[in-house]
């Protein structure tokens, strides 16, 4: 039993961490990113085209996240602002664009290899509990990681100035622009940030494990599954859903190998049917 809530924890710290840019862009913008698992993967092969380029690691990791903070500060100002608005069509089908081309472009410039940062020592690590208990050092440096991130955002939308920025665009556009507030600049930060935690989560994966340009859609799946559980911009609710996910998972793992994915797949539909609104229905707002 220990094993398997340790391993539930784990798994859901990784779902965590993909779960919140999504949770975050929602939550301000309520734009719903049909790219997300994209971008999960492109920030991983950012952070892996670097490490092969001799850079360290810690360097690559900063050089990642700050281009994909400019490139979601970039893709919002000049493109998904035009499709914000009370009909989600425009910005399903543009993100689903954008979907393609990233996963296009990821397939010609690094082919469908998977790639992955090895990082030997610390993904063999052990912390022995106990003489027959012990927790991956990674898996745990995830969940503490995916904590801090949820404790982070949770402080900035509700201990900032920025976060009461993007409160005030989120609740009423029309009165924030009135007391000075351009929409579009605080869609276009709220974005970037959100892209920095989708690179957290990128760079966690590649060094976790191996990842392909085609592995999108799996990420944009759980990361959908966990908010819509968690309650549609509920950073905290986020990550309960995402805990909630990786135990149903691996007691499905220990009942069987090829049942842990799909029970979670089933358990997210029961929940959707008797608790659609999620765990707990609020936003960042």
């Amino acid at each position: 039993m220990m094993e398997i809530l340790t391993s539930s924890i784990m798994l859901g710290g990784v779902y965590a961490l993909f779960a919140m840019g999504l949770s975050l862009m929602f939550g301000v913008m309520r734009l719903t990113h049909i790219s997300h698992g994209d971008i999960v993967v492109l920030s991983g092969f950012i952070l892996w085209f670097w490490w092969q380029s001799g850079v360290p690691l810690s360097l690559a990791l900063i050089l990642s996240l700050i281009l994909v903070g400019i490139l979601g500060f970039l893709l919002q100002k000049y493109i998904l602002n035009d499709v914000l608005g009370n009909d989600p069509l425009p910005s399903l089908v543009c993100t689903f664009g954008l979907s393609i081309i990233i996963q296009n472009l990821l397939l010609e410039a690094f082919t469908s290899n998977p790639r992955s940062v090895e990082v030997a020592e610390l993904s063999t690590q052990t912390w022995q509990i106990g003489e027959s208990w012990s927790v991956g050092i990674l898996p745990l440096m995830i969940f503490l990681v995916a904590l801090l991130v949820t404790f982070v955002l949770q402080w900035i939308f509700h201990a900032t100035r920025l976060g009461r920025a993007f409160r005030a665009v989120s609740d009423d556009p029309e009165i924030a622009a009135i007391m000075g507030l351009s929409s579009r600049k605080i869609y276009a930060w709220a974005t970037s940030l959100a892209f920095i935690v989708v690179g957290i989560a990128g760079a966690l994966q590649i060094v976790r494990t191996t990842v392909s340009p085609t592995d999108g859609n799996f990420y944009l799946l759980y990361s959908f599954e966990v908010v819509i559980m968690g309650g549609m911009g509920s950073f905290w609710g986020t990550f309960a859903a995402a805990m909630l996910l990786g135990l149903v998972q691996q007691i499905g793992f220990r009942i069987d190998p090829g049942w842990g994915i799909w029970g979670g797949h089933l358990f997210f539909l029961l929940f959707l049917l008797y608790r659609p609104s999620g765990m707990f229905p609020k936003t960042v707002s």
